[in-house]
């Protein structure tokens, strides 16, 4: 049996995407996400813990990565952790990071960004990486 490897995060972008485009006309974008929890001491003071996650992007998803998501923007990924690895004068070095299969984008229309009327809900937009393995196409029933 093989085993599962999901990501699942509810956060917003720390900052811009940053893009890469390889020679052979790939794209990457990578952007950080933030998680917070928020729970009291034992003193009852109310305490928040962020946590910070590195997303990549591929593909189709690279591309509306690149044209949409700003600062601040709160999404829903779905992924799977990638970790890889280099030696650095003799030191091995890592780096994990969240490979987006699917991304949903949250909140209102503006955003959070103050307007004049009611602030409406905007309803979530989704978007998948078609090209990504599905989990469980080399299970043998």
């Amino acid at each position: 049996m093989s085993g599962v490897n999901k990501v699942i995060l509810i956060g917003r972008l720390g900052k811009d995407p940053e893009t890469r485009v390889f020679e052979n006309g790939g794209k990457k974008v990578s952007f950080t996400l933030a998680t917070s929890e928020v729970y009291k001491d034992k003193d009852g003071n109310r305490r928040e813990v962020t946590e910070w996650h590195n997303v990549v992007c591929w593909r189709l998803l690279a591309d509306i990565a690149e044209k949409y998501f700003t600062k601040g923007k709160l999404l829903y990924v779905e992924g799977r952790l990638r970790t890889r690895m280099w030696e650095e004068n003799g030191v091995k070095k890592y780096f994990t990071e969240i490979e987006a299969t699917s991304i949903t984008m949250l909140g209102s229309k503006n955003d959070g960004k103050p307007t004049e009327h009611k602030e409406e809900q905007a309803e979530p937009v989704s978007f998948t990486d078609t090209a990504a393995p599905v989990p469980g196409d080399d299970f043998p029933f």
